[in-house]
Order: C-alpha cells, then sequence, then structure tokens
C-alpha cells in the first residue's frame, strides 16, 4: 500500500482479542455465500481467551449498494487474508462479526442504530461500515443522528483520514494529485457532535436559525500530531487549513494549536492557508500539497473535492479512528438509485479495507494485516489500471464483473 495510508507513528496497540479453535476460513464463507447474519451477542461472553489467533472484525452492510458493495469487499478481503497466508508461518484468521444499522436494524430491532450493535462494536478493533439512507429511514427517525456519527462519537473515532491520489486508467482532473486530507472528526459546526446534550443547530425564533462552532485545544492538538506524523511518512509537508481572518478564536485556536505541534517536528514543512484559498490551490496546483490538516466542515467539504480532483469520489477511501480503533467507511453514500443492479462501484469501500488493515496492523504490530491491506489496495489498483471498472469510472464491469477481477489479482500475491 502507498505510504498515503500509512501512518508508523500511530503505533499504540488495541488490546488483543481471544484465541479461537474455530475455523476464520468457515466463518469468512458462511457470510459470504450465505448473506445470512449472526444476532448480535455480547462479545465478552464469546471472547473467553486471551490469545492473538483470532481477530475479530465487525461488517456492517447499510443501506442501499451496502448490500453489494459490502459482500464484495469481504471476498476480496478474504483472497489477499489466503495470498499472506501463503507465505506465513502462521495463518491470520479473521472472524467476522456481521452488525446491523439501518432499514435493516429497523426491520429487526425497531431502531437504525439498536444497542446490540454498538455494544457488539465496543468490543471489536475494527469495523466496516457500509453505506447509510437515513433520509429514506421512517418519519419517527427524523432529526436523529445518522448511524455514521454516532459511532463516530461514542467510540471517538476523531480521525478521518482521506487519501486523494489519482488512479493509473481513470481520467483526472489533478492526475499527479498525491495527498492526504486529515480532518478533525469530532467537533467544529456540525451539529450532531459538538453539544454535550442536544444539537448545535437551534432556533431560538421561527425566523432565527443558529449553531454552534466548537473547537478546542484538545482535540486539535491529538489531530494535528496525526497529520505530522503521516507528513514524516510521506513527503514531510503539512498545510494547516484555517478561516481565521474570519473566524478568529475558534480556526484561530486550531491554527494556532497545530503550529504549536508543529515545534515537535522540526524535520516537517509546515504552512497555512484560508479554506477558500486552499480549495482554490487544490484546483490549480492539486499535486504540490503533501497532507492538510483542517477541522471538522472544511475536511469534509474539500476532502470530496479532491477527491473528484483525483478522478472521482467512488475512489476515495477513508477511515475514521481512535487511537484503538478503526472504522473502514467510504465516502460516498447508499446511492439507492442504483442500489440492486448490479453496477455500484465497490472499489472506495475495499480501499478503506485496505486502509483498515493496514492501521490495525500497525496498531497491533502484526505484519500479517499490512500485508493484506497491500495487497488489498494493489489489486483494486492494477484491476482498474487493466481497464476493468464500473460504468461511473467510464467502464462497462458489473459489480460482480469488477469484483471477480479484483479478487483473482489479490489471490495471486
Amino acid at each position: 500500500m502507498s505510504c498515503s495510508c500509512s501512518v508508523a507513528h500511530w503505533s499504540r496497540t488495541c488490546a488483543s482479542v481471544a484465541s479461537s479453535r474455530s475455523s476464520s476460513t468457515e466463518c469468512t464463507m458462511w457470510v459470504i455465500m450465505t448473506g445470512m447474519h449472526a444476532e448480535p451477542r455480547d462479545i465478552a461472553e464469546r471472547d473467553t481467551g486471551t490469545g492473538t489467533d483470532r481477530i475479530r472484525i465487525g461488517t456492517i452492510t447499510g443501506d442501499g449498494i451496502g448490500h453489494e458493495i459490502v459482500p464484495a469487499t469481504l471476498q476480496v478481503v478474504a483472497a489477499a487474508i489466503e495470498a499472506t497466508d501463503r507465505d506465513e508461518p502462521e495463518p491470520l484468521r479473521i472472524e467476522w462479526v456481521p452488525l446491523h444499522i439501518g432499514h435493516d436494524a429497523i426491520e429487526r430491532y425497531g431502531t437504525p442504530l439498536p444497542d446490540e450493535t454498538m455494544d457488539s462494536l465496543a468490543a471489536l478493533p475494527g469495523w466496516i461500515l457500509g453505506p447509510h439512507d437515513n433520509v429514506s429511514y421512517p418519519e419517527r427517525f427524523a432529526g436523529t443522528v445518522a448511524p455514521g456519527g454516532a459511532i463516530r462519537r461514542r467510540f471517538d473515532l476523531f480521525a478521518n483520514i482521506r487519501p486523494a491520489r489519482a488512479f493509473a486508467g481513470v481520467a483526472a482532473t489533478s492526475p499527479r494529485m498525491d495527498l492526504v486530507v486529515v480532518r478533525e472528526n469530532t467537533e467544529g459546526l456540525y451539529a450532531d457532535r459538538n453539544m454535550s446534550t442536544g444539537s448545535g443547530e437551534f432556533m431560538p425564533t421561527p425566523d432565527v436559525a443558529l449553531a454552534v462552532g466548537l473547537v478546542t485545544r484538545r482535540a486539535t492538538e491529538r489531530i494535528a500530531r496525526v497529520a505530522f506524523g503521516l507528513a514524516r511518512e510521506r513527503r514531510r509537508r503539512v498545510t494547516i487549513v484555517h478561516k481565521a481572518n474570519v473566524l478568529t478564536l475558534t480556526t484561530g485556536l486550531f491554527r494556532d494549536v497545530c503550529r504549536e505541534v508543529a515545534r515537535d517536528y522540526p524535520d516537517v514543512t509546515v504552512d497555512d492557508m484560508h479554506v477558500d484559498a486552499a480549495a482554490a490551490r487544490l484546483v490549480r496546483d492539486g499535486a504540490s500539497i503533501d497532507v492538510l490538516v483542517t477541522e471538522n466542515m472544511f475536511g469534509d467539504i474539500l476532502s470530496d473535492l479532491t477527491a473528484e480532483l483525483a478522478g472521482s469520489l467512488g475512489l476515495a477511501p477513508s477511515i475514521n479512528a481512535s487511537t484503538s480503533q478503526v472504522m473502514a467507511q467510504a465516502a460516498h453514500g447508499a446511492a439507492p438509485d442504483i442500489a440492486g443492479r448490479g453496477v455500484a462501484n465497490p472499489a472506495a469501500l475495499m480501499l478503506s479495507a485496505a486502509m483498515m488493515f493496514d492501521r490495525l496492523g500497525e496498531m497491533r504490530g502484526d505484519r500479517r494485516l499490512r500485508v493484506v491491506g497491500r495487497h488489498v489496495d494493489r489489486a483494486v489498483r492494477d484491476t482498474i489500471a487493466s481497464g476493468v471498472a464500473t460504468a461511473d469510472l467510464g467502464g462497462s464491469a458489473s459489480t460482480t464483473e469488477f469484483t471477480e477481477t479484483v479478487l483473482a489479482r489479490a489471490l495471486r500475491w
């Protein structure tokens, strides 16, 4: 995998999960081949050992095209694990833990994000999250926090890492782009995550709407350290994006704290830009940016922009991480208009899963996990470079055809 997905400095080890005598391959094939879902149960009740034979990874199908791209991703990961095991003295045992959100969860539990899912996630080091379509949920759930946002908040997944790198075989506005957006994921102006109770957006009268913006030293410092550590593994340059000429106190604090953290990384060059100037720079000369660190809303917007400049939002991987857990979640949505038609592009979720395995390998000190991530990443990129792509990328491959090609390449490593 490219260094855009590797953060060697972030090496805090997750608590090891328990061992199991059951075959992870059998579990993987059961999930993929039957499409069945195990009922969430008490993870602690099932993880009674203390070894590291088995690594438990959650899988959440979600809504819309999630029913196609999550199984496709699991198949490719299973192939990469098989290829990795050929060169390892001890096989890598992954147990998939199927969980529910969205319409499936509403049908089973009466809520789009059941306690059973959240309780199970608490005991897992990582999970793959399919897209959710919360705008289509029944009216009684209107105004509630979307499942992905609630999960990020519950587990303090403060770092949203979104690489943007042009692909061979895909037309790009910025064909030399190779950067990473490091987005602070827990504060800012987003109303679903900046208040302890209630929403950060409110209306004191029917004609007046207000929003609260939150920036703290603690959150800014930790995301800055992620960005500077990542830059050390890349081209050693960090660009701080803010709007301190207008939002002087909030984004000014973000800029200043990032500058303070920079003193601990004298080998990394640092500059800063207003967000509007940064957007123009990305369009004009995106290849000149290495690592871009910014607050929540700016990062959300700029990472979508960089994904399109590099080729397509359909190729934009993403992870949301704390110091001990990682969630793989593609940047795109549930695309209900094409769900079930067999044309969805699973590449972004596959690449997100590759990032997750790389990060888990770093956290756990397990080289095999990182090798799996590299296999998946290379297989996806080589498949697209060979001309096999889904319609959104200008190709003619179905979801199944694309997945089968990636899977075959992953097995060959």
